[in-house]
């Protein structure tokens, strides 16, 4: 048989079998392949770059030589393949979707006739088995509190239950959201997003000491070499870690001082976790990347065909890009502290009344012991 690759047509000779009635399968191409994914894998790239389906044909054609190249109409199948493909998984139940940690972050894409640059709202996260998984996606068209509700409500009403906590930016809609449909859950805002916001109020002479200042707050190897584990006691010297740098900056970069402590208590709930953890939750940063090799590549074109086509291009991108990314492993210490955590926040104890009192006087309440 003849497979075409992204090397042009290759040849396989299939074995004959004797005494079987099993029919042959390549261990290496499976049943009925006629070409590698490497092919579709270049016509996504292709739509992505910003090329229609004829300009993909001839690209193809030119490229791997026209026997290996892919018909119009293949083409226009893969595309409407990515459509279908997207359409089911942004359909998909998420009953069975457990996270400990859930990340939310959103891109600008040009995607209507006439209209500004509108964000692609995403979510990703990180199961209770450490292992990464690329949730929802879906067209904002802005980033105010309505938006960002309505996609969270949208996960939670496809079954989507409360993570341990949700790490974003500081746009105020996606907190008010996030802190409307997700009450439970804690909160930690991007600590490579505030040291911009931080960076950017002093003079750019200052931008080496300020950036080294602010991420040394945040260094707690020593903290941990010395016995602080996770939890309040990690926290409490972090903040004070936070006043003395208020206190040596206040009175050179005062709005930096005040970009630092809006909203402080939210810098530093990752070392509530595990702290093999620390480094991947304390960012949104996880999906950055792909989400600005994304925009590189429509920004050749400008505006995208539309909203259906947009989202299918960059949930493809996406998609294939989450099947490389890394997930956390987690100690046995750090599972029982992940176990406690969950507890307290999304499974508290049920209040119990203990037996009625004498008339007049109130009756109380316990928790009950788990």
């Amino acid at each position: 048989m003849t497979v075409k690759t992204t090397a042009g047509p290759v040849t396989v000779a299939r074995p004959k079998l004797r005494g079987t009635t099993e029919r042959f399968a390549s261990a290496l191409f499976g049943k009925g392949i006629a070409r590698s994914n490497a092919l579709e894998s270049l016509v996504i790239a292709g739509f992505v770059r910003g090329l229609s389906v004829r300009d993909v044909e001839n690209t193809l054609a030119d490229a791997l030589g026209a026997e290996a190249a892919l018909s119009k109409s293949t083409v226009s199948r893969v595309c409407q393949a990515i459509g279908d493909e997207f359409t089911t998984w942004s359909g998909r139940r998420l009953d069975g979707l457990e996270l400990d940690y859930l990340f939310l972050d959103a891109s600008m894409f040009r995607m209507h006739p006439g209209a500004r640059a509108e964000p692609v709202l995403a979510a990703w996260g990180i199961t209770t088995d450490g292992k990464p998984v690329f949730v929802a996606l879906a067209a904002g068209g802005s980033e105010s509190t309505d938006a960002w509700g309505g996609f969270l409500d949208e996960l939670r009403g496809r079954g989507l239950r409360p993570p341990l906590l949700v790490i974003s930016d500081g746009a105020a809609g996606l907190i008010s959201a996030t802190e409307s449909v997700l009450a439970r859950s804690l909160r930690q805002k991007c600590l490579i997003h505030r040291c911009r916001n931080v960076v950017a109020k002093v003079p750019a002479a200052a931008h080496d000491e300020v950036r080294d200042a602010y991420w040394s707050i945040f260094d707690t190897e020593g903290l941990t070499a010395a016995g602080t584990g996770p939890g309040q006691e990690l926290v409490t010297a972090v903040q004070a870690r936070i006043d003395a740098f208020a206190q040596r900056y206040a009175k050179l970069y005062p709005a930096a001082v005040k970009c630092l402590l809006t909203d402080r208590e939210q810098l530093t709930s990752y070392l509530r976790f595990p702290a093999e953890h620390h480094k991947r939750i304390r960012h949104s940063n996880f999906i950055e990347r792909t989400f600005g090799e994304t925009r590189r590549r429509v920004k050749v074109i400008g505006r995208l065909p539309g909203e259906a086509s947009c989202l299918n291009l960059v949930w493809a991108v996406l998609d294939r890009a989450s099947r490389g990314w890394r997930g956390v492993n987690t100690t046995h210490g750090g599972l029982r502290l992940l176990h406690d955590l969950r507890r307290q926040l999304l499974d508290p104890p049920t209040p119990i009344r203990r037996p009625s009192h004498p008339a007049g006087q109130p009756e109380e309440t316990v928790a009950a012991v788990a």
